[in-house]
């Protein structure tokens, strides 16, 4: 085992030995941070408003669900909530204006007929006192006046009581059915919300997964998206060249498809070292550590990269 890796170790020495020039920049690779945009509903894909490829502007719209249901749910829970907001209102407001002429009607009628009885009981009692009645008329006069007088007590206080609010334990029962009805309203409108989606952002539409007419889970991507502020290039350094490498630090970019001078700037440095092959630790091996650095390009510059592109980095 030892012989056959001998010849592949002495190879990369003289690799090693021929290379002592130090390089003109660090090998890299344009990488994409992709969003997925999917539905938090499930329901059949009815309208798929962009294709991969195209650009789109933050806003746009992208996809669309069938929305029959959601459509119905969300008129019912607005029904329920108008009417249970109805019921408030007039639980407050008492009896209606035509009920309250009624009752106060009545109680004018009442009161007529209780200043006729008494003076009836007056009269009576005078033509008893001349011996023009008998007794017992006059405990009738007095017995009816008596009971006008409780018809005119009960309709005042029946009055009264039609023009006060509803009992304050309806009415917070009334007021909690309330507070349900907007929040089943929410959810509703929440659901059908869902069902259509826009771009969170300007974005590259980097690929569609499904087409009109299939179904689509609850959560599952329908398609994704490429900010230029998701565009970032991944390279390796060495150990040495850290000092100047640091979040913050500007760098160039050059490949073939773009050309050269595109500026970016270091977000991240990994705190881990790695090793290039061969993989043997020791003292001579130690210029073979590197460290992968990520920079993000400006938005100018962002817009020529495709991910998988290979390109050089030099820094500033």
């Amino acid at each position: 085992m030892r012989i056959l890796l001998f010849p592949s170790l002495v190879a990369a020495a003289l690799l090693a030995a021929c290379s002592s020039e130090a390089p003109s920049g660090y090998q890299g690779y344009v990488e994409g941070e992709y969003v997925a945009v999917a539905a938090g509903e499930a329901g059949r894909l009815s309208t798929l408003n962009a294709v991969r490829g195209q650009q789109v502007v933050q806003g746009a719209p992208l996809f669309a669900l069938e929305a029959d249901y959601e459509t119905a749910l969300r008129a019912q829970r607005a029904a329920q909530l108008a009417t249970s907001e109805a019921q408030w209102r007039d639980l407050q407001s008492g009896k209606r204006p035509q009920e309250l002429a009624v009752l106060r009607a009545q109680l004018a009628s009442a009161e007529a007929e209780a200043r006729r009885a008494e003076q009836q009981r007056v009269r009576d009692e005078a033509q008893l006192r001349a011996g023009g009645i008998a007794e017992a008329q006059l405990e009738q006069s007095r017995t009816t006046a008596l009971a006008a007088t409780a018809e005119l007590q009960r309709l005042r206080a029946e009055l009264t009581v039609a023009q006060l609010p509803g009992r304050e334990a309806q009415s917070a029962a009334l007021k909690a059915q309330i507070d349900a009805a907007r929040g089943a309203l929410a959810q509703a409108d929440w659901a059908l919300g869902q069902k259509a989606q826009r771009a969170p952002k300007a974005a590259l539409v980097a690929d569609t997964l499904y087409r009109v007419g299939e179904w689509v889970p609850a959560g599952s991507p329908v398609l994704r998206l490429l900010p230029p502020g998701n565009v970032k290039v991944r390279f390796f350094v060495p150990q040495a060249a850290l000092g100047q490498l640091q979040p913050g630090s500007s760098v160039t970019l050059a490949c073939a498809a773009c050309g050269e001078g595109l500026a970016a700037r270091i977000d991240y440095v990994a705190p881990q070292a790695e090793y290039t092959p061969p993989v043997i630790y020791s003292n001579d091996t130690r210029d073979k550590l590197v460290f992968m650095v990520e920079a993000r390009p400006d938005a100018a510059a962002a817009a020529t990269l495709q991910p998988g592109l290979p390109v050089t980095v030099n820094a500033r």
